[in-house]
């Protein structure tokens, strides 16, 4: 079975340093994520190499817009997670231990590689983080394949193992949950500031790094703190794209839908201090298009996960050069 990291021996249990829960775990138990426990004095690794979900699915659907827009990405995950949002939105795979299958990392590497039209290996449906040796193995034998790594990620590690993933990452999609360290910890069980740090982490690092925040009715759709935060991510870098999601009653979450209108004015909000906004799960006539900040013209069409591109390379007719990362032309394009 392969070693478990970033964990020690204190007070005769194990702990784990993996996440900021800081598991401290005696013989026999698991930490909150359900895929480390001590087990002979050990850590455990029981998510390794398990997958219990794996589909061939659009980049878009990470949602990642500016990274390869319009191409397919081999999506998997294992169970469990680090956080317990009482607004889970894959509750049944992310709060308990659920079967799977083996996957080692040499045959996801050849799964990748044998997906039709696919760039890569998306980390995702539940917590990649818990699942770090999984990545740490599987990512260099897809790198060296010509394949891309993408995490969707709560961004909810020490940052030890944070900084590791960032190494081996092409492409992150990280939840920003709220902007209030009362949220993370009363309704995710966690705490805001490590994913503040992480996210800038990942940025400094050369990740590409886009953001989605939920927003679930009553319980961070204020304006002005969703202002507070677009602001924090601006101060980032404006470039970086927002994706802003529509709640339905999910898990413990009984809340109603999150109103249009309040997306709509999120939207508006966060386009004055960010170039690239979008709106997600929600009927809307505008919020998906990529439009050019500077003339303001349609250069990427949504429709679902269809897209239309009018872009010259990653440049605007217009000239004005878009942080839109595409494929490498072959020699014979």
């Amino acid at each position: 079975m392969r070693a478990a990291e970033f964990w020690e021996i204190r007070e005769g249990k194990i702990d784990c340093r993996l996440c900021p829960n800081r598991c401290l775990l005696a013989e026999g138990r698991r930490g909150r994520c359900h895929g480390r426990g001590a087990r002979d004095g050990k850590m455990t690794l029981y998510n390794y190499p398990i997958a219990v979900a794996a589909h061939l699915d659009p980049i878009e659907k990470k949602p990642l817009y500016h990274f390869f827009p319009g191409s397919a990405i081999l999506s998997v995950g294992t169970f469990g997670c680090n956080l317990s949002c009482r607004f889970c939105q894959n509750c049944e795979i992310s709060q308990q231990e659920v079967p799977g299958d083996e996957v080692p990392p040499a045959r996801l590497a050849e799964m990748a590689a044998r997906a039709p039209d696919n760039i890569g290996v998306a980390f995702t449906y539940t917590e990649p983080g818990i699942w770090f040796e999984y990545i740490k193995d599987t990512a260099p034998l897809l790198r060296q394949a010509g394949q891309q790594v993408v995490l969707v990620t709560n961004g909810y590690l020490e940052d030890a193992p944070w900084r590791e993933l960032c190494g081996l990452t092409d492409a992150m999609n990280i939840d920003l949950k709220s902007f209030r360290e009362a949220f993370y910890r009363d309704l995710c069980g966690g705490q805001l500031a490590p994913v503040l740090r992480n996210i800038e982490t990942a940025v400094r690092a050369g990740v590409h790094v886009e953001l989605t925040t939920l927003v679930v009715t009553g319980r961070n759709d204020d304006p002005a703190e969703f202002e507070e935060m677009v602001r924090w991510v601006a101060a980032l870098s404006p470039e970086i794209p927002h994706h802003i999601s529509r709640f339905f009653p999910r898990f413990r979450e009984t809340a109603p839908p999150t109103p249009t209108a309040t997306l709509v004015t999120f939207a508006e909000i966060a386009r004055r201090h960010l170039r690239y906004v979008y709106v997600g799960n929600a009927d809307l006539d505008q919020g998906q298009d990529t439009l050019c900040p500077t003339c303001r013209a349609t250069v990427i069409e949504r429709h679902g996960y269809r897209i239309r591109s009018h872009l010259a390379g990653n440049r605007c007719p217009c000239g004005t050069m878009l942080p839109i990362r595409l494929p490498r032309p072959t020699r014979d394009a």
